[in-house]
């Protein structure tokens, strides 16, 4: 491994605090804790890990749906999740003071321009941003965190066609992980190979691992060094897998058990694990403490966000932005 031992140990430590927050919320939302509908990340961590790691502070990304994992991973290491936790739980003392809940997070000092539910809109967000960056000439990148199911949306085509045309400093990254909720994304639409998709829109289509947090790294590396110099948008589709449902609850009846189980032999934290104990990067009791830390770590969340207040009745239209 070329990579210094700390940024390989610190992709390991952001995915082992995704995952953690992750299970956490899952159970809460489970025991009633939690209030409307959680979308979890938990088995793509590789994907926010690996491409956060490449970015800079004054970054921009945007995202839909899983979007607790993005931006863990931008704000990075030391970014608090007490207030990430407290805001999903709809507590006055929350990211977004309980008003975005889940699905419409934002933290604009960390970069995080938005969460969103609306599949493509994220897309549509970044390229603005990538456009502001471009034209102010500030050498930021926007990355846009899509799903599959984004690309047969007309938002998909819009700015894709938009980013393209003006050469704008943006990353689309699809996490393909082969739903659209329930509907997989070789059913709805001819296609093999999702950077076919790319070609049309005259940018370089790259196909990577998602589950592996190294691949994940390289390939978002050479996007942005590409829209730092002016080059313009790179699609990158990443082929992973979500070891839960679109939702939690989702009873999952569409996918063929055999799938999952070879989605659960791919899982990039375990894998990540190995190869950093067989390079002699971390210890077996190294990486059980970082494990160690980020289960505690969220239990501080956890006690946080039980702790804090809902936001009062005369506040219920303040802070809100359509």
């Amino acid at each position: 491994m070329d990579m210094e031992k700390a940024r390989l140990i610190d992709m390991y430590r952001m995915m082992v605090r995704i995952r953690a927050f992750e299970e956490q919320v899952a159970k809460d939302f489970a025991d009633g804790k939690i209030p409307g509908f959680i979308h979890l990340s938990v088995g793509q961590e590789a994907n926010a890990a690996g491409v956060c790691a490449n970015l800079r502070a004054d970054d921009i990304i945007t995202t839909t749906h899983r979007g607790h994992g993005h931006v863990i991973a931008k704000g990075g290491n030391k970014y608090p999740l007490a207030p990430l936790m407290a805001e999903i739980y709809g507590k006055q003392t929350g990211l977004n003071k309980g008003k975005a809940g889940s699905q419409h997070l934002s933290d604009l000092d960390i970069g995080v321009l938005v969460a969103e539910g609306i599949q493509g809109t994220a897309l549509t967000l970044a390229v603005g941003a990538a456009l502001t960056a471009k034209l102010k000439g500030t050498g930021q990148v926007a990355v846009a965190f899509i799903g599959d199911g984004t690309l047969n949306t007309g938002r998909f085509h819009e700015g894709m066609n938009m980013a393209s045309a003006w050469k704008l400093p943006l990353i689309c990254y699809c996490e393909n992980n082969l739903y659209a909720e329930t509907t997989s994304i070789y059913e709805s639409t001819n296609l093999t190979d999702l950077t076919a998709r790319a070609a049309s829109f005259g940018v370089p289509g790259v196909s990577v691992d998602g589950n592996d947090v190294m691949a994940v790294y390289e390939s978002a590396s050479e996007a942005m060094a590409r829209a730092r110099k002016g080059e313009g948008t790179t699609f990158i589709e990443a082929k992973t897998c979500r070891q839960r449902g679109h939702f939690e609850g989702d009873p999952q009846v569409y996918r063929p058990r055999e799938q999952l189980d070879e989605c659960l032999k791919k899982d990039p934290i375990p894998r990540f694990r190995n190869k950093l104990v067989e390079a002699g990067v971390l210890t077996e009791p190294e990486a059980e403490g970082i494990h160690r830390e980020a289960l505690a770590e969220v239990d501080e969340a956890v006690c946080f966000a039980t702790e804090s207040p809902y936001p009062a009745p005369e506040e219920v239209l303040t802070d809100v932005y359509a």
